[in-house]
């Protein structure tokens, strides 16, 4: 019988750690390639106050467990760590992660560029969401490399330089957002023909300029808001605008659009809200006409020039006929009668006026002068001071919360999703969706400007108490001179015209007194 003879004490216990030295070792390096690049991506990142990418760790042999990483077959499919508060770069190691389909860094505090080499890499990318960074520079031409992407959102950041030509290569494209960065120059020729699955376009706050594409008009799929306002866009707004989607509300306010507005398809009782902050637009809706200089908006019939052909007859500009011919005696006298008369009603109604503020005075005995002058005021419509209207029309930077369970910021509501559910003559009522998942219904009233805040705030504060079973509630409201919001719980029981038919409802949802 053979016998086993065992090392000393001391060196049985030097070759056990030096057994799990090499186990360890070889452990580290049988992270794979893609570990390996979002290590790279944890490296540049230089601070991490929440942890958030605290399991990711060199000893795993895949990086499919780590926090904010999900795989598919054991590749990366996606990164998505939002609002973590991570400070770093974008290193072009992301690059490597060829499977990867979505990259998800919204309201953290990324600085530095986007890397080409990420988008040359990860050619399978369906969605790209940084918005809420600090990012810088160009949008590299290599965006056009990613045929599949379909979620493109870059906005608040400091991007700058023109929209590359080779976005156009992104014909999947669903949403595009680059609002409130400082991208300039003109969109690209055939932005409008190259999206033919577009629902949202975004481009607001930034300093884009040139005409509106002519082919604007040909993306048919766009939902919700086509939000080109705060640029410096410039020329006459396209008559293909009408061609959108007859919900889309369209917002071109404060640009260097100027000439009329054409009043056709989507564009047709649009409210001035839409248009205001071009000093040059003119025409309905707006209240100051367009002079002979400026013109009409555009129509689809071409300009024809007055025929001197035939002595009496004019062709105008949509190609009417009409015959000039000179007043008779009796339509001059009826015209200078009805001035007449309309002349003695207004100088009625001011006497009229005048007795009863004069009166109020007398009643008064002369001892409440300041009320005499109040129906003065009231009756000639006197203006308060400039200074006085202003301090009264103070800015609302957030949203103003009437329930304290609102756990939703302004900037959030103006990020989510919204579907446009109907219009009416004083707004237009969206169903928003929050990231959380959170319906809500908001109102933007029109007219912006027209009440003041302390007028407003006490109507809506007066509709907020209002607690009853059938009464949707208010939420929150948002007051500025330009935009009025009325945010309430959003109720998927159809319309109110539906609960009274009963159209598409359960017989238990209808309305019981009809």
């Amino acid at each position: 019988m053979s016998t086993v003879v065992l090392p000393p004490p001391g060196t049985r216990a030097l070759f056990l750690v030096c057994i799990r030295f090499l186990l360890q070792f070889h452990v580290v390096g049988a992270l794979n390639g893609e570990g390996a690049a979002l290590l790279a991506f944890r490296r540049s990142i230089t601070e991490d106050t929440e942890g958030a990418l605290s399991n990711w760790n060199s000893s795993d042999q895949t990086p499919c467990s780590w926090n904010g990483i999900t795989c598919r077959g054991g590749s990366v499919v996606s990164v998505s760590i939002p609002k973590k508060k991570l400070l770093g770069t974008l290193p072009p190691d992301l690059g490597a992660l060829s499977s990867l389909r979505h990259i998800n860094l919204r309201n953290n505090r990324l600085q530095g560029r986007l890397p080409a080499a990420l988008l040359r890499g990860a050619r399978g990318l369906q969605s790209l969401v940084l918005y809420g960074n600090s990012i810088s520079g160009p949008l590299p031409p290599e965006i056009g490399n990613l045929s599949y992407l379909q979620i493109l959102d870059v906005s608040q950041n400091s991007m700058n330089g023109a929209v590359p030509t080779g976005l156009m290569e992104c014909r999947r494209l669903r949403s595009i957002d680059f609002s409130r960065n400082n991208f300039t120059g003109s969109l690209p020729a055939g932005f409008g023909s190259s999206f033919a699955q577009l629902e949202k376009l975004n481009l607001s706050y930034n300093e884009l300029g040139g005409p509106i594409p002519g082919d604007i008009g040909n993306l048919s799929s766009l939902q919700g808001t086509v939000d080109l306002s705060h640029n410096v866009f410039s020329g006459a707004i396209p008559a293909s605008l009408g061609n959108l989607p007859e919900k889309v509300y369209i917002d071109l306010t404060y640009n260097n659009l100027s000439g009329g507005i054409p009043q056709n398809g989507a564009l047709v009782n649009r409210g001035p809200t839409a248009f205001i902050g071009n000093p040059g637009l003119c025409g309905p809706p707006l209240k100051n006409p367009c002079s002979s200089g400026q013109g009409e908006g555009p129509s689809s019939f071409p300009f024809l020039p007055i025929d001197n052909s035939t002595p009496g007859v004019q062709v105008d500009s949509v190609g009417k006929v009409r015959t000039r011919r000179s007043l008779s005696t009796g339509q001059v006298i009826a015209i200078v009668v009805g001035d007449a008369a309309g002349i003695g009603l207004i100088a009625l109604v001011f006497l009229y006026c005048y007795w009863r503020a004069t009166s109020a005075v007398g009643k008064d005995g002369g001892g409440n002068l300041d009320k005499g002058k109040k129906g003065r005021k009231e009756c000639f419509c006197f203006r308060k001071d400039e200074s006085e209207a202003h301090s009264e029309n103070v800015e609302q930077l957030d949203l103003i919360v009437l329930d304290r369970h609102v756990n939703f910021d302004l900037d959030e509501l103006l990020k989510a999703s919204a579907f446009v559910l109907g219009k009416s003559g004083i707004g237009i009522v969206y169903k928003v969706v929050l990231e959380d998942g959170l319906t809500l219904a908001v109102r933007r009233l029109g007219e912006g400007g027209s009440q003041r805040f302390k007028e407003f705030q006490t109507e809506v504060e007066a509709i907020g108490k209002v607690r009853h079973p059938n009464i949707v509630c208010l939420k929150a409201y948002y007051w500025s001179i330009d935009e009025k919001l009325l945010i309430y719980d959003y109720i998927p029981n159809g319309s109110l015209s539906t609960a009274i038919h009963g159209e598409y409802l359960d017989f238990q949802c209808l309305v019981g007194w009809v």
